[in-house]
């Protein structure tokens, strides 16, 4: 089993104890390959991940976010992979969130991390551009180990290639995998008309479902695609998405070129949203924007303008060190928090990670629990109408 733990770390830095303990009620909840990465790239940021989850004798896979900047190239990212290597790494992801890997380049960049890492390489890639299927073929051939893909009724678009179809174009060939492609159609037709109904209902939105060149000009990857559509939607605005894509490069380039993977595309897309809804670059500044600026998230590939840091967060002061080590072991003040909804050891990270949406679960499940309708209990004084 995978588990992206990170991306669900991403959004902030939590304590020390806080990751360890993710890591530890992952692997013995059944997770056995912990794909752990950071969306700058920043190695100081993955240590105590990694750590934690060799120590629970977990699977680490070191993911590598890829992207295309003017300080971004092979080298760089196979420099990446072997610190990695050196760090503890079990596997290497090449994590590409935008679909921006071009089948060519991915031929050059695994046969380049393969003569220089002796792990296992595995290419993750999303179908918003149109060349993935094309990307893993190359990648295939250059040595890759493993390739993610997704039923076809849930790929392409903002999702992964096809599994079928790169099955049959590999049978009879050295890269054979052995899969019966007789049953994975049985699983597709399972899934076609999970897909119609995600559709009617509006919970998979078929702009989103296409394939859009325009990713390989932006760098936008599908999941803040998604965002940045649902987010215009909101305020009546999705007639601004052109104009949102052709900022998001911009803000991109103010804010040090991060790889643009959770939170940062999140981060860099609202900010370009702001700038666009509010006729004036930076006239709002997100909170998560003035963190990037201050170095909250860690270091950014490339120093930001002086002009840019005073604009975003005046003569605040900027962190320098793993931002992390700033932060005090919180597991105990965020059990205490939640105290009175914990039924299960879980519960806790479910608070940390999610906060009030958390909560609302809690009352949710408490209310299934017991039959009660949650608007009605006051629990101030334990009385429920009857």
């Amino acid at each position: 089993m995978l588990f992206r733990g990170q991306n669900i770390l991403g959004y902030r830095h939590y304590a020390d104890d806080v990751v360890e303990y993710f890591v530890q009620k992952s692997i013995a909840n059944g997770v056995d390959i912990l794909r752990i990465f950071d969306a700058l790239n920043d190695v100081r940021n993955l240590e105590c991940a990694v750590k934690a989850c060799k120590k629970e004798k977990g699977h680490v896979q070191a993911a590598v976010s890829y992207t295309i900047s003017p300080v971004h190239n092979i080298e760089s990212f196979v420099k990446l992979a072997k610190q990695f290597e050196d760090m503890g790494a079990d596997s290497i992801c090449i994590k590409d969130m935008a679909g921006l890997l071009l089948p060519y380049t991915a031929y050059e960049l695994v046969k380049a991390m393969k003569e220089t890492v002796k792990i296992p390489i595995q290419l993750h890639t999303h179908y918003t551009s149109g060349v993935a299927s094309m990307t893993y073929l190359k990648a295939i051939e250059a040595g890759v180990d493993v390739v993610d893909c997704a039923m076809s009724p849930m790929a392409m678009g903002t999702s992964q290639p096809p599994t079928e179809p790169l099955v049959a174009a590999l049978q009879g060939t050295p890269y054979d995998t052995g899969y019966d492609l007789d049953k994975l159609v049985e699983i597709s037709e399972y899934f076609k008309p999970l897909r119609e109904k995600y559709l009617a209902t509006g919970l998979m939105n078929p702009k989103v479902m296409g394939v859009d060149v325009n990713t390989l000009k932006y760098q936008v990857p599908g999941g803040m695609l998604s965002n940045l559509v649902s987010q215009l939607k909101q305020q009546g605005r999705e007639d601004k998405l052109d104009e949102v894509l052709k900022e998001v490069p911009r803000v991109r380039a103010d804010l040090g070129y991060p790889p643009l993977v959770t939170p940062s595309s999140q981060i860099v897309g609202t900010q370009a949203v702001l700038n666009v809804l509010m006729g004036e670059r930076y006239k709002m500044v997100s909170k998560e924007t003035k963190g990037i600026v201050k170095g909250e998230y860690g270091k950014c590939p490339v120093d930001i303008k002086e002009d840019i840091v005073k604009k975003i967060i005046g003569d605040e002061e900027r962190i320098t060190c793993r931002p992390a080590d700033l932060i005090d072991n919180e597991l105990d003040k965020l059990r205490a928090e939640c105290a009175e909804w914990i039924e299960q050891d879980e519960d806790v990270l479910s608070y940390a990670l999610f906060g009030q949406v958390a909560v609302k679960f809690f009352e949710y499940r408490r209310a299934q629990k017991y039959k009660i309708d949650a608007d009605l209990v006051d629990m101030e004084n334990k009385t429920y109408p009857v």
